[in-house]
């Protein structure tokens, strides 16, 4: 794409316009949140805390479920089922590289993730992590704002629309962020109840 496409392609015509692609643009940063947040650990074993770990397949970095089935049978153990048992080194060995603090074991066949509960310290350490993580979405939630605030000076400044629309729109623009914003916070607490949950 060129950029002068690209340019042409935010060339907005309508408030309606504006406004479906800030939509647009803020539900991407909530999926986006909801992916990352999946993948930070709580006490509880779940199979997408493996989301953002990749293994070395043949010289390509694959996700862990792209080669090996992954299950949880119990609320303290994950167990992964390679395709390929030669890749069993390689999962380990990616498991125990990331940061979650997991210490798997295999029988020749099959890897065991026992998932050991989590101190009060290494909660406290997660929970930040995850405040890390919730501040940045929000703060993608609040460029889009800004995004869209610009485009709609610019629709007023090209006299496309009058003075109270522009008012009328920024209005919608502010409470669409609140909106979005406020599922982030809901999102991150329900997460952080779950991490501080000791069973």
């Amino acid at each position: 794409m060129k950029p002068e496409q690209a340019a042409a392609q935010h060339n907005f015509l309508s408030v309606k316009e504006i406004e479906v692609h800030a939509k647009t643009r803020m539900d991407k940063v909530l999926t986006d949140l909801q992916h990352e947040m999946a993948a930070i650990r709580t006490g509880r074993a779940s199979v997408g805390i493996f989301d953002n770990i990749k293994v070395d397949y043949y010289g390509t970095p694959t996700p862990i479920n792209q080669v090996a089935n992954l299950h949880v049978p119990e609320a303290t153990l994950i167990t992964i089922q390679p395709w390929d048992v030669s890749q069993i080194a390689a999962i380990e060995k990616a498991i125990r590289a990331s940061d979650l603090g997991l210490n798997p074991g295999n029988d020749g066949k099959l890897i065991r993730v026992p998932i050991p509960a989590l101190t009060e310290e290494r909660r406290k350490e997660i929970v930040k992590r995850l405040h890390h993580v919730a501040e940045e979405h929000r703060v993608a939630a609040r460029n889009v704002r800004r995004d869209a605030n610009e485009h709609l000076k610019k629709l007023l400044k090209d006299k496309a629309i009058s003075e109270d629309e522009e008012r009328r729109a920024l209005d919608d623009v502010q409470k669409m962020t609140d909106g979005h914003i406020a599922k982030i916070d809901e999102a991150s607490k329900a997460k952080e109840k779950d991490i501080l949950n000791v069973k």
